[in-house]
Formats: C-alpha cells, structure tokens, sequence
C-alpha cells in the first residue's frame, strides 16, 4: 500500500488479488477502444519458471507484454474533488485549466478534463500543462493520449453509473511496443481511482470514497512530513480498507462470490 507516494510499512489483506480482477475486467471491456499489455492471467499459461509458485501468483497476477512506459501519467477528472478542488479554491482552475466560478466542492465539471501528470521515478509525481506533456512526448502523442483517456473514462463512468458508482477521477498508463500506443499497468481500480457512491452523493462537501481515502485519512491526522518511512497501519484501518476494497469489486464486476484469501 502506497499513500502519497510512500510506501507503507503493512499491507492491505487480498489487496493484490483485488486490484488484478478489477484490471482484468476492466481490461477487457476497453479492447474496442485501445489495445492493452495482457497476455493472460491463467498461471498455466505462465513460463516454466513460475510454476512452482501457481498457487501463490492465481488470481493476482498477469503475464504482459513488455511495453515501453511513456513519462507522463494521464489524469481524468469528471468532479472537482481532492488537490483539484484545493487548486480551484485558490485560483479557480485545475492545473492551469479555467474552470466556471462558484462550483461547490465535489461538483461535476461541465465535460471531463485531461490534467496529465509527470512520472516521477522518485518523490512525488507533478502535475503539468497539456503543453508540456507535448513537450515530453511531442504533440501527436499528447493528443491521443489525452482523446483516449477521456473515452475511457466516459465510457467507464457510464457503465459504473448503471451500477450506482461515480467515478470522480482516474489515472491511467500508457506504453509504446512495437510504436504502437498500448494500455499498461492497472486501470480503474480503487488505487488509481476515486469511487463515490450514486445514493450518498451530495456536492459542497468532501465524499466517502471506496478507495485507500480510508488510508489517507488517518494519516492525516498524524505528524507525518509525508516523506518515508511511512507509519505502520492500526489494524482496524487495515481491515477497513479491505473490506472497502472487496465491496468496490463486488460492485463493480458483480463478482460477490469471490474473496481474498
């Protein structure tokens, strides 16, 4: 578990196994749109070196093609919430993009916006313009980062809505094989996501979420610089956040069967 890019000491039972599902499915609903890095997540289809640990990879692994990662993380955000929100207080925009005056926390934005990121390989990641993420990996590239981002995102945000979710915001990863643009990572799970719920939804406030927010909030309330080592977890925030972590994946892939080990 990583919360402000520090790593913590103890994890979140079953989290692995979670967030693999939640990928996978969500892998597969966005083929039509763009390609992934999935080989398969069945560990007899694995190499010979990882047999003898089938047990311990079913379930919460993937065989992927080896992509080259771009250096820019792609932001969608569809509501006003969490640094967004702090920003617009201040200036009226989100990363640099001008938004309507007067909206309420957690509002939902007029048309979603692409505010990328860069990948920081250490510390924390810093947002920046479309601008400079052209910069970094040319214009052409930005673009189709940016129309691609935001069709997945639209597209989840519509399927997620039908099974009472809003998906705030997301992050997605990208990767060049062969010169072609793939998706890689994870995508839409509660780590790189912000999850409220359609019937406790109310803007001009901050929203419960079904993600590591339960983690972030306690640790907002230590005197912690935010830089590691991270503290250890009580373990009633661990188990908190497992069952927040389980529950989203029930919602969202109507898997209620399936639970961690």
């Amino acid at each position: 578990m990583s919360a402000f890019d520090v790593v913590l000491p103890n994890g979140i039972p079953g989290k692995g196994r979670i967030l693999t599902q939640i990928s996978l499915y969500w892998f597969k609903q966005m083929e039509e749109i763009i390609p992934n890095h999935l080989v398969s997540a069945r560990t007899e289809e694995f190499p010979p070196i990882c047999q003898s640990s089938r047990a311990m990879l079913a379930g919460r692994s993937m065989l992927v093609k080896k992509a080259k990662p771009l250096p820019v993380e792609c932001i969608v955000r569809g509501y006003l919430s969490g640094s967004g929100w702090k920003e617009y207080k201040k200036n009226g925009t989100v990363c640099g993009i001008k938004l309507p005056a007067n909206l309420d926390e957690s509002a939902k934005l007029p048309k979603p916006i692409f505010t990328p990121s860069t990948k920081a390989e250490e510390g924390h990641d810093i947002n920046i313009s479309f601008e400079e993420a052209g910069r970094i990996v040319g214009n052409e590239l930005a673009g189709r980062l940016r129309d691609t981002s935001i069709h997945i995102y639209q597209k989840a945000q519509a399927m997620a809505e039908k099974k009472g979710i809003i998906i705030a915001d997301t992050k997605f990863e990208f990767g060049l094989l062969d010169n072609k643009l793939i998706l890689i990572d994870e995508i839409l799970t509660p780590d790189s996501s912000r999850f409220w719920s359609v019937k406790t939804y109310q803007p001009g406030k901050s929203q419960d979420s079904y993600d590591k927010q339960i983690i972030r909030d306690y640790l907002l309330t230590l005197q912690w610089d935010q830089r590691p080592p991270g503290p250890v977890l009580p373990d009633d925030i661990v188990q908190k956040a497992a069952a927040r972590y389980q529950e989203i994946m029930n919602i969202l892939t109507n898997d209620s069967t399936s639970q961690p080990p």
